[in-house]
């Protein structure tokens, strides 16, 4: 699972950004490298986001996989149905998932419940692929990360 960063050592997301930054030079180049050949992720829009969902559908599909957008409207997420039982289910019929989410609990409680790997696409606590992308732009531009002094300012909207 992909919940909050704090969950991984320094080791592990460097090797994420270094292999998101090899992927990327392969995708670059032509290269066919599709190792979710026949893979199928959920991606759960509680809270919609334009770049989130293009970057899940487009990755899914250069990498050999498809994506199910799934809004709020089309689950029972907030609306009767137990987050458990849903997560069950869709471990049934899924690879994997992503939500992006009002609640850190519905990312914590999606993870618990379900058999298949869950990203957090974003919740109120965390955004752990938006920091992955960043650190990976600042590792391609500066040529590492250690020694460097970084400070986020946003809107606080989705992360300061």
């Amino acid at each position: 699972d992909m919940i909050e960063l704090d969950e991984y050592s320094t080791e592990e997301i460097q090797f994420l950004l270094d292999s998101a930054i090899e992927i990327k030079r392969k995708q670059k180049n032509g290269e066919v490298y599709q190792p979710l050949k026949g893979k199928t992720i959920g991606l759960i829009f509680e809270k919609s986001s334009t770049r989130t969902r293009i970057s899940f559908e487009t990755g899914m599909f250069q990498l050999g996989g498809h994506a199910l957008f799934l809004s709020k409207n089309d689950i029972q997420l907030g609306r009767g149905e137990p987050i458990s039982d849903m997560a069950q289910v869709m471990s049934r019929y899924l690879d994997g998932l992503m939500i992006r989410t009002f609640g850190h609990d519905n990312v914590g409680n999606l993870a618990k419940y379900a058999s298949i790997p869950v990203i957090n696409g974003l919740s109120d606590m965390a955004h752990p692929c938006q920091v992955l992308a960043d650190l990976q732009t600042v590792l391609e531009y500066k040529g590492k990360l250690k020694g460097l002094k970084m400070a986020f300012i946003g809107d606080g909207n989705n992360m300061a």
